[in-house]
């Protein structure tokens, strides 16, 4: 259990990791075009995220994961593994995002659409799920259940006819990439684990067009919607502080 003097570490490292990937990922959403490759991204975030005085979190895994973010291309989910596909206007891409700073990771991701012409379905897609996200932030404060913020997310997502993941879940974060507890995009009020100020923890709805069902691909690390639908992911790191909550992954 943590003291007073460490838990004021951990948050003053993390509102300010959580500052520097905020603004990180605002920056490279405009960086973003069509012609660009997956590799030539990640090697942007790489320097960016040196440049701004973090440290690149999946340097850290214990299995080895060949890039600095994940980038996720219309029909992978999560943990897209960075390649020299080009990307295309009109595609959907997301972005999954761990620092290391000061001792402590934070954790923010994001979806858009390449360029200016877009999908109304995907578009609409990428609201809804941003929407969801927002209200399991919502319902975040001492006292608290997990099973509160995975029934707000849920409940948005399926009112918009989006196909919800469960085998990816949200997760405690601090000095560990991933720490409990779990934070399913599911969940019936007032069960799971009670939240307490001081928590930090990452909310972060997957949804898909077509069916949840998905599989991992020869990288190991690409997750691919089974139907070839697309997918879509975002997510904030959330504190919660005495009255409430704080999400430390914002942009300035």
């Amino acid at each position: 259990m943590e003291n007073f003097g460490e838990q004021a570490q951990k948050i003053t490292a993390m509102r300010e990791g959580g500052r520097i990937l905020g603004n990180l990922l605002k920056d490279l959403k405009a960086y973003v075009k069509p012609g660009m490759t997956g590799k030539e991204i990640d090697a942007w975030v790489r320097s960016e995220i040196v440049r701004r005085g973090a440290k690149v979190a999946y340097d850290y895994l214990e299995e080895d994961f060949p890039g600095a973010i994940c980038i996720s291309v219309n029909d992978v989910l999560v943990h897209g593994a960075p390649n020299d596909e080009l990307l295309e206007e009109g595609d959907k891409v997301s972005f999954d995002l761990d620092l290391l700073y000061d001792g402590y990771y934070t954790d923010s991701a994001f979806t858009m659409i390449v360029g200016d012409r877009s999908s109304p379905a995907v578009k609409e897609m990428i609201k809804t799920t941003e929407k969801a996200m927002w209200a399991g932030i919502d319902q975040v404060r001492p006292g608290a259940r997990i099973g509160d913020i995975g029934f707000a997310v849920e409940k948005v997502l399926r009112r918009g006819k989006l196909g919800v993941i469960e085998n990816y879940v949200g997760h405690g974060i601090g000095k560990e990439m991933h720490e409990s507890p779990e934070v399913p995009n599911y969940g019936i009020r007032g069960h799971g684990y009670k939240l307490k100020a001081g928590d930090t923890i990452c909310i972060e709805p997957m949804s898909c067009l077509g069916k949840p069902a998905n599989y991992i691909d020869e990288t190991n690390w690409s997750v691919h919607m089974k139907d070839g639908s697309i997918g879509c992911h975002c997510e904030h790191t959330v504190l919660v502080t005495d009255d409430g909550s704080e999400v430390l992954t914002l942009p300035e």
